[in-house]
């Protein structure tokens, strides 16, 4: 049941997106016209301070939504995912995590369309920085306490699929 990709053309790049048209050939040899849409992997942190979570409340322009997600953005070219989540962090909330970042869960929110894979890292600590330094990514930062993040899950408030996946995880397996 393996498509085999014929040939691929760009439609479409820029620094935060490569658009191409993909001539996919399906196990039966029927031809599929597909989109493919390669973006730069991205890193996010649920930091944990006691039993408190750092999280964003934020609007999402495209889909016109509030939500509350976890800080985290784009892998840069020759950076780790660990330092873009702890420096993604930073920037987005006013904190440092602190001591050793540890694997979470890695995903890949839209296999059928997207190549970005999603790091996401815990980290036992923070540090306070100052304001954030991208006040524009959020209209508050705030420690949820862990109970507090069951019923904002349960409630809908967390539609952002990683941060989803990230909390379910975590309020799952600890």
């Amino acid at each position: 049941m393996r498509w085999h990709v014929e040939s691929e053309r760009t439609i479409y790049r820029d620094r935060w997106l490569h658009l191409q048209r993909a001539d996919v050939v399906l196990p039966n040899g029927v031809h599929l016209d597909h989109r493919v849409i390669r973006r730069p992997d991205a890193a996010f942190a649920v930091v944990v301070d006691r039993d408190r979570i750092l999280l964003l409340w934020r609007h999402r322009f495209i889909t016109n939504t509030w939500g509350w997600e976890l800080p985290g953005g784009a892998v840069e070219p020759g950076e780790e995912p660990v330092a873009a989540a702890r420096r993604e962090t930073a920037e987005e909330t006013g904190w440092r995590p602190e001591g050793m970042l540890q694997p979470l869960v890695c995903l890949q929110p839209m296999a059928g369309l997207l190549t970005v894979r999603h790091h996401v890292f815990r980290a036992e600590a923070a540090s306070y920085l100052g304001p954030p330094v991208d006040f524009w990514e959020a209209d508050r930062v705030v420690w949820v306490p862990r109970p507090e993040v069951r019923r904002l899950v349960a409630a809908g408030a967390v539609v952002e699929a990683t941060t989803l996946a990230a909390l379910l995880h975590l309020l799952t397996f600890g």
